[in-house]
């Protein structure tokens, strides 16, 4: 949710009675993350929590300083995704904030609750971003991790509908965490193409690369994304052949701001072929929970009723 998860999608997010997460590597400096944490408490008074993504990059990120801003904004709750998060879960921990880690494998999920944190977000191989290399997908993934992990597990990865919040359920997670859902809502800060072309869009329109550099990533299906899958697979193929596709900043400025959605590599999951319209928040929150309680056949419970952002 890079360059996604800012005050005006997670207020609504939040607003609609779900827990949203501000993006914190979206904001150039911890000082403006500070800025934005502030926006938000601005157009919201319900929790909303940041997302803090530790990852391998071409610039060194001070991942520290972000930490900091993030507990001086008064957050309470955070998730925390990529590499080993121990440093800054020792931090936020002794700052009293409640750490949910994401990630994608049973064996790091156990790692995550051995380190101290409060939940674990399992993501299945049909999500956006970056699935691992297990390629498990989220029906035999999260109840293989409901059964390691005593602490509050979270679905991710191809959620999108009541009917998918229900097997979550009935799979041994507590709720569900929804990414592409929320980009094709009416508050999301993108350009209307590219909501409009994940409503187009199918199960078969991402594709996975980056893979031969261990560092895969499912993105949108569009000539980039098809264009960096074929330099990869070339014989002696590096990063260097690609990086000028896989730049963050062509595609938020090509692709997330202007619209032109076959020019820059965008994140979307495969749960794009369950979304069917452009929606406020609050209205898919709704949808979901409505949905849902008419499968159980039972009212949800308030901790349930909601997604993440």
């Amino acid at each position: 949710m890079t360059a996604v998860g800012t005050a005006e999608l997670i207020s609504a997010v939040a607003n609609a009675g779900a827990l949203g997460f501000l993006t914190a590597l979206t904001q150039p400096t911890p000082e403006a993350l500070e800025s934005e944490i502030r926006r938000c408490r601005d157009l919201t008074d319900q929790p909303f929590g940041v997302n803090l993504t530790i990852l391998p990059t071409l610039t060194p990120v001070p991942y520290d300083e972000y930490r900091d801003a993030i507990i001086a904004g008064g957050i309470q709750v955070v998730e925390t995704a990529g590499s080993n998060p121990a440093e800054h879960v020792a931090a936020f921990k002794e700052a009293g904030i409640k750490v949910i880690h994401k990630a994608v494998s049973v064996r790091h999920a156990v790692k995550a609750e051995a380190l101290g944190v409060d939940a674990v977000s399992i993501d299945g191989f049909e999500c956006a971003g970056h699935p691992g290399s297990d390629d498990v997908p989220g029906l035999v993934l999260i109840p293989v991790a409901a059964k390691r992990v005593t602490i509050p597990l979270i679905a991710s990865g191809g959620f999108a509908t009541g009917g998918g919040l229900v097997a979550a359920l009935a799979l041994g997670a507590t709720a569900v965490n929804m990414g592409t859902r929320f980009v094709a809502s009416a508050e999301a800060p993108v350009h209307p193409r590219v909501k409009d072309q994940i409503v187009a869009n199918s199960e078969l329109s991402t594709i996975l690369v980056l893979r031969e550099f261990n560092n895969t990533a499912r993105v949108a299906r569009n000539a980039v994304s098809e264009e960096i899958a074929a330099r990869s697979a070339a014989p002696g193929a590096t990063f260097a052949d690609v990086a000028d596709l896989v730049s963050g900043s062509r595609g938020r400025s090509r692709v997330l701001r202007d619209g032109e959605i076959e020019d820059g590599m965008w994140w979307a999951g495969q749960s794009q072929g369950l979304i069917d319209s452009v929606a406020t928040c609050r209205e898919i929150v709704d949808s979901i929970v409505a949905d849902a309680e008419e499968l159980i056949g039972v009212e949800l419970p308030a901790a349930l009723t909601g997604g993440a952002a």
